[in-house]
């Protein structure tokens, strides 16, 4: 299993790595024996495993609930958890509880928070508690009401300044890497090189130390919109609605199940 620094080494020696994000049993197994770096259990499962139209209502339970599910999945591989909406605003008290639960109960690496220089004080709390955290800077979905849709960020000079120093207070505070997501790619660079922490970028160009995706996204699974950064590598949507209805026509004309999957008396 990898480690923080092996996260630093990828990035001093320029070998991008891959993060995955997925939320359930099977899909973290296909991961692992794909010889992934790192997964990321999102709290996008609100969104493209929920079917909600943000990130908002996920709680730090269902966040618990797929991780362990993710971690059996993938016993072997380093995985990081998102803080949930909410469950490190209140304290660093507060945040600590809740980072704890995750890391005892999940058996997860490290946890992930959204956020600007606001936040942090809450990262060097919870770096202090000896739990790793990635940073998220950009496009942050728990902030999707206050930025007034999911938008690109940082386009205009005096955003892109602050997100610059943004990322070198993260980096001070004890970030081991930050995900950068849909900010435009000069950017995503200027800051990569700013920082000796790796970048992980989703819409953010290849300057990144790395990028990551959602699994739903990858295998072409997602409904509604597809965003413009998402290459979908398959359309299982397509061939599993196939099968499905091949499954209903078979049942339906009494052609499923034939003497190949029924059991006999002996």
């Amino acid at each position: 299993m990898k480690t923080i620094n092996d996260f630093k080494k990828a990035r001093d020696e320029k070998n991008p790595i891959a993060m995955i994000t997925c939320y359930d049993f099977a899909c973290a197994r296909l991961i692992e024996e794909s010889d992934i770096d790192v997964i990321l259990v999102g709290d996008s499962v609100g969104m493209a495993f929920a079917g909600n139209s943000t990130t908002l209502p996920v709680t730090l339970d269902q966040m618990i609930y797929h991780a362990s599910i993710v971690r059996r999945g993938a016993p072997e591989t380093f995985i990081v958890v998102d803080l949930p909406f909410m469950s490190y605003h209140v304290s660093a008290e507060d945040t600590l509880r809740n980072c704890g639960r995750i890391m005892k109960e999940t058996g997860t690496n490290a946890v992930k928070l959204e956020g600007r220089r606001d936040f942090a004080h809450i990262v060097e709390a919870i770096v202090k508690a000896s739990i790793p955290v990635m940073g998220h800077l950009g496009l942050t979905p728990q902030s999707v009401h206050k930025l007034g849709g999911y938008t690109v960020q940082g386009r205009e000079e005096d955003k892109r300044r602050v997100m610059i120093e943004d990322a070198k207070i993260l980096e001070a505070s004890g970030a081991f890497s930050i995900v950068l997501e849909m900010v435009p790619a000069l950017l995503a660079g200027e800051i990569t090189k700013s920082l000796s922490i790796p970048t992980i970028g989703i819409g953010a160009g290849n300057l990144c130390d790395g990028q990551v995706l959602v699994m739903h996204d990858i295998l072409g699974l997602t409904f509604g919109k597809r965003p413009k950064f998402v290459k979908e590598y398959a359309n299982l949507k397509e061939s599993a609605g196939a099968c499905v209805r091949q499954y209903i026509e078979e049942v339906r004309e009494g052609r499923f199940p034939t003497a190949e999957y029924t059991y006999e008396v002996k």
